[in-house]
This record gives structure tokens, C-alpha cells and sequence, in this order.
């Protein structure tokens, strides 16, 4: 079978749009898209998961082209991981190139350094070495190199899990129900889920098991007040408002009023009454003044680099840098010493990153704890214990596509003493 040279060709052009990476990479294909209309949506599904493909493996993908062009990267990417035959690929590559190809499938990944082996880019390799073995390293970066799942979550106060699980049955998907969050659910196969009844219900919501557990290391309860305070689009604030069975008070916060307006369609949807969206200048608002002390749970799911989703995101092991690293955890400490204000005595503060990055998590913990000796570190593994969910952490919640199957996630929980 030959392959459809136009649809490689369109490959092309959005590769040579993604990679300067100026903007994030799904961006700039929903762009590409919509200038594309007509592509269908097979065409479409190929060339964001090749585009995707590439990016998860183009530090080893530059090591073996012989210039790093987008059609070199693509030939290489198609060769070398998705098996395709030179034969197949005759009627569109040249000559020379079917020269530099056949090298390409007998390199061998162990020959390789670790960065290339891992495709970290190098200063990420010397920032995990002080915590992690190059075993470990290696494992985190064959883990984040795989396509996510389809994660999605039921919204309890409309629908039971295993009602949503029958009904996909019923549909002919392949669907269950997850190893840790109680009103998880893991597809088989992707899926226009957005189409769907349950989802235009307002039944079901796509989200990552690991940022399922963050709501459930919350535990807000009926008639509490509590705070999202880096909200975003919303998908913890509309768990966090089922748990609590849209009974009491929820403050949305972002500073993003792009990022709430997201929010807004899926709270419609959602039946939740006890959502409050609230956009603030910034950690220091006069809103968030107004509720100092007075509030029973905080979420903190802080700025940070991302790179617990580099399976969805692969574009970030090139936007982020050492940099921007420090950067953002001066704003993580200040984000935190400022929605510690909010919280009453006997209350608790969950503190959270997609990282895995210690200067993003442990040492933020060591350094809020020194500067808030008020509150007291509770026991992430024995909170979820409690509620029969046992994820094989520690103190901490630190969760990773290699152990977990999930995004890299990490969460500390604190109480402020009485």
C-alpha cells in the first residue's frame, strides 16, 4: 500500500507551524485545522497524533536526520516508529533520503546517551540526578513518551459510574472503571467524547485520574466553604462541587478571565448551583482579602512547568528551561503564603503541580512550612486511605505515567492548628 502523498504533504506544512514552538502546539494545530477545513477528520487524527509522535521523540529523531527539516523528521519518525516500509513510502521520498532511512531503524536506543534515551533535554537530566537513579530517569522518560488515555470523570450528582459504564457499553465503547479515583473512568480507544449525550449532559468530563485524586485529598464536605484558587477551566471545581453535592460555597479564583469563560459552559452543564467564578488581579486581590481565615479547604493546583503532561504536551520540554523554572517556583512559594491566608483553624491547604520537579514540590513544602510553622503536614497515602483508595504513595501524592499510568502529579496536604 502506497501512502496518500497529499495527506503527507499537509503533514508537512503543520509540522513546519508547530516547530519554532513559539505558542503551545495544540494552538497552533486547531489553527491549522480551522484553516484546513476540509480536511476529514481521519486526515485530522493522523496528523496531530504524528505531529504529537514527533514532538514526544524528536530529541532522538535530530540525532539521526541528517538535516533537521520537517520532512526529514517526519520520514524519520515514520520509519523508525510507526514501522512503515520504505516501499510503501516510494512514491513520495527521493532517493537519497531512502539512502539515510534504512540507517535510521538500526540504531540502537541503548548506544545512546540518556538524554537522547529519555528525550529530556539536558539540563532536565542534571536537575533530576540529585533525586532520581539514571534507571529511574530512563523509565520517567519511556513512560511520558506513550499517548495518554482518554480519562474521564462522572459527575456523582447527576449519574453513578456504573450507570455511565453500562451506557458506553451500550454504545460499543470499551470503557472501565479506574484503579484509584472512585468516579473515574478509563476508555479503551479515544473518542469524540464532546459529542456524546453523557458529556453534553453534563454526566461525564474529561479529566486525568491524577487530577481526580487532588479533589478527593481535599475532601470538601456538605455546607463547607472552600476555595479553588487557581481554578483555571474548572475541572477540580465541578469534582470538588459534587463531592460536596452542591451544598455550601465554592469560590473559583483565576486571574485568567480567558480561562474561566471555559469554566462557565461546563458549569452550566454540570447542575452545580454553589459555584462562584471570581477572576482576581492576582494572589493579593482585595476578593481574596476579604475571606482571610474564614475558609474550611484550599486548593492550590499552582502554575508550573507542566512537564507531568508531557505525554499530552510534548512541546513543553522546549518551552520550558532552567529559567523558567526558577521563575515559577518564586511564584508557586508567593501563590501559596497567600492562600494559606484564607484558611481557618482546624482547616486544610492542598498544595499541588503536574511536575515532577523537586524545586517545584518538596523544596515549595520545605520552604512554606519554615515561614507557616501554624500549619503541620498531613499524610497524603492515609487521607486516601480513608476514603478506600489506596495509591501507593507516601506523605506526599507523587504520581507518574510509569507507576501510576497517570500524569505526573504531585500534592502536599496541610492543616492550619487550632
Amino acid at each position: 500500500m502506497l501512502w496518500n502523498s497529499f495527506l503527507l504533504d499537509k503533514t508537512v506544512i503543520a509540522l513546519r507551524a508547530v516547530l519554532p514552538l513559539e505558542y503551545p502546539a495544540d494552538a497552533i494545530l486547531r489553527r491549522f485545522f480551522k484553516e484546513n477545513s476540509k480536511l476529514g477528520a481521519k486526515d485530522r487524527a493522523f496528523i496531530a497524533e504524528t505531529v504529537f509522535g514527533i514532538l514526544r521523540h524528536r530529541f532522538f529523531l535530530q540525532h539521526v536526520v541528517e538535516t533537521e527539516t520537517p520532512r526529514a523528521l517526519l520520514l524519520a519518525y515514520l520509519v523508525r516508529f510507526q514501522g512503515v516500509n520504505l516501499r510503501e513510502l516510494s512514491n513520495w521520498i527521493k532517493k537519497s533520503e531512502s539512502e539515510w532511512l534504512k540507517t535510521v531503524k538500526a540504531v540502537k536506543r541503548e548506544t545512546l546517551s540518556l538524554p537522547l534515551q529519555a528525550e529530556f533535554p539536558d539540563w532536565l537530566v542534571k536537575r533530576l540526578r540529585p533525586v532520581m537513579t539514571d534507571a529511574e530517569i530512563l523509565k520517567l522518560g519511556i513512560s511520558l513518551q506513550q499517548s495518554a488515555p482518554l480519562d474521564l470523570r462522572v459527575n456523582t450528582l447527576l449519574a453513578k459510574r456504573t450507570q455511565v459504564l453500562e451506557m458506553l457499553a451500550k454504545d460499543g465503547f470499551q470503557a472501565e472503571a479506574m484503579a484509584f479515583s472512585p468516579c473515574g473512568i478509563r476508555m479503551r480507544e479515544k473518542m469524540a467524547i464532546n459529542r456524546h449525550s453523557l458529556f453534553l449532559e453534563g454526566k461525564i468530563e474529561v479529566q486525568d485520574e491524577g487530577s481526580q485524586l487532588l479533589g478527593y485529598l481535599m475532601t470538601p464536605k456538605r455546607g463547607e466553604m472552600v476555595v479553588d484558587f487557581c481554578a483555571g477551566a474548572g475541572g477540580k471545581t465541578l469534582l470538588m462541587g459534587a463531592l460536596m453535592q452542591s451544598k455550601g460555597r465554592l469560590y473559583a479564583f483565576d486571574t485568567s478571565e480567558k480561562r474561566l469563560n471555559n469554566l462557565k459552559p461546563r458549569l452550566k452543564r454540570s447542575g452545580l448551583s454553589n459555584v462562584h467564578i471570581q477572576r482576581i488581579a492576582n494572589e493579593n486581590d482585595i476578593k481574596i482579602r476579604r475571606l482571610q481565615g474564614k475558609i474550611d479547604r484550599v486548593l492550590v493546583d499552582a502554575p508550573c512547568s507542566g512537564l507531568g503532561t508531557l505525554r499530552r504536551n510534548p512541546d513543553l520540554k522546549w518551552r520550558q528551561s532552567e529559567s523558567s523554572i526558577d521563575e515559577l517556583k518564586a511564584k508557586q512559594i508567593s501563590i501559596l503564603n497567600a492562600a494559606a491566608g484564607l484558611v481557618k483553624p482546624g482547616g486544610r491547604l492542598v498544595y499541588a503541580t503536574c511536575s515532577f520537579l523537586p524545586e517545584e514540590n518538596q523544596q515549595v513544602v520545605d520552604e512554606f512550612l519554615v515561614s507557616n510553622t501554624d500549619f503541620e503536614s498531613l499524610s497524603c497515602a492515609e487521607l486516601l486511605v480513608e476514603q478506600s483508595i489506596v495509591a501507593d504513595t507516601g506523605k506526599f501524592l507523587q504520581l507518574s505515567p510509569a507507576k501510576h499510568q497517570t500524569d505526573g502529579f504531585f500534592a502536599a496536604v496541610f492543616e492550619r492548628r487550632q
